[in-house]
C-alpha cells in the first residue's frame, strides 16, 4: 500500500518489481474470462508504468522479477508504510507469502522501522486505503480483522476501520484516492455499499468522485497528478476524469488487470 498521505506529503521514491516470465501461467487471478496475459505487452505497459514514476519525479528502487513468486510484480499488497514505519504483510494467499523477505531488505536498507504480521492475520496492502487521516481496510478474502489489529499496532497514531469487500478481490478494486479527502468510487453494488459503510463508520468526512467502472476507482494520485486508464479501457468512465481540476495521465493496464492487477498494485509510494 502506498503511503498516501494527500495532504501534507510528497513522495520522492517508489519501489517496483519486475515481471516474471512465469507470471501468465502461474499468477493468481479470480477468473479466466479475461483471457490469456500477453507477457511482452504486459512488459511493454510496465514500462510505461515505471518511466512515468520517473517522469513524475521519483526515486525509484527496482527490485528484479522472481520467476518463484509469479505475483511479485504486484508489490502493493506486500507492505503497508507510512512516515518512516513499514509493516510487512502476512499475505491472504499462501503462494504469495514468500515475497516479504525482499521486501524486508528494502527497508532495512532504507533505515526504516519495520513490523512483521503473523499468523493469523492475513492481509493484502490493496485493501489498505490511507486517506492522510485514518485507514480505511478492506474485510475481504484476503484480510481479515486481526490484519487489522496488526496494522493499527504498527500505526497507532491513526485510526483503522474494516469496511465490508464483497465482488472484488480487494478495497481498492473499487476506490482509491483522488486528492486531499476526494475519494473515487466505482458504480457497483458492492462499491456503493462500501461507500455508504465509509460514511456511516469512518472517522473524517470524504467526497465522492463516482465512475461507472469499477476498475476505472482504481488510479494513482502522485503529487498533485492523477494517474488513471484510457478510454479503450474503462469507455463508460473515462469522460468523468475530467472533472478533476489536476494534471491527467493515462496509463494502460490491460494485460495485468487479466491478473487482477490494478494501477496502485504495481509500486509502493515512499
Amino acid at each position: 500500500m502506498e503511503d498516501q498521505s494527500t495532504k501534507s506529503s510528497r513522495y520522492t521514491k517508489a519501489i517496483v518489481c519486475g515481471v516474471p516470465s512465469s507470471l501468465p501461467a502461474l499468477a493468481q487471478r479470480q477468473s479466466d474470462a479475461l483471457g490469456a496475459v500477453d507477457y511482452s505487452e504486459a512488459v511493454r505497459q510496465h514500462a510505461k508504468y515505471v518511466a512515468t514514476l520517473k517522469h513524475l519525479g521519483l526515486e525509484l528502487i527496482e527490485l528484479p522479477a522472481d520467476e518463484n513468486h509469479p505475483d511479485c510484480v504486484f508489490v502493493e499488497d506486500v507492505a503497508v508504510v507510512c512516515e518512516g514505519v513499514a509493516l510487512l504483510a502476512y499475505l491472504g494467499h499462501p503462494s504469495r507469502r514468500g515475497e516479504s523477505a525482499k521486501m524486508r531488505k528494502v527497508f532495512d536498507d532504507l533505515g526504516w522501522t519495520v513490523h512483521e504480521m503473523e499468523h493469523p492475520a492475513t492481509l493484502d496492502g490493496g485493501d489498505v486505503l490511507f486517506t492522510g487521516k485514518e485507514f480505511l481496510v478492506g474485510l475481504s478474502t484476503r484480510t481479515n480483522h486481526q490484519g487489522l489489529d496488526s496494522l493499527a499496532k504498527a500505526f497507532p497514531k491513526y485510526p483503522v476501520t474494516g469496511i465490508t469487500v464483497k465482488d472484488n478481490l480487494h478495497l481498492k478494486c473499487m476506490m482509491t484516492m483522488a486528492g486531499p479527502d476526494l475519494i473515487v468510487v466505482g458504480g457497483s453494488e458492492a462499491s456503493k455499499n462500501a461507500w455508504n459503510e465509509i460514511e456511516s463508520t469512518a472517522r473524517f468526512k470524504y467526497k465522492r468522485l463516482v465512475v461507472n467502472e469499477d476498475k476505472a476507482a482504481n488510479c494513482l494520485y502522485i503529487n498533485g497528478t492523477v494517474v488513471h486508464l484510457p478510454a479503450h479501457e474503462i469507455p463508460s468512465s473515462y469522460d468523468t476524469f475530467k472533472q478533476l481540476p489536476c494534471e491527467k495521465i493515462e496509463l494502460e493496464n490491460s494485460e495485468l488487470f487479466k491478473v487482477d492487477g490494478c494501477l496502485t498494485c504495481l509500486s509502493i509510494l515512499l
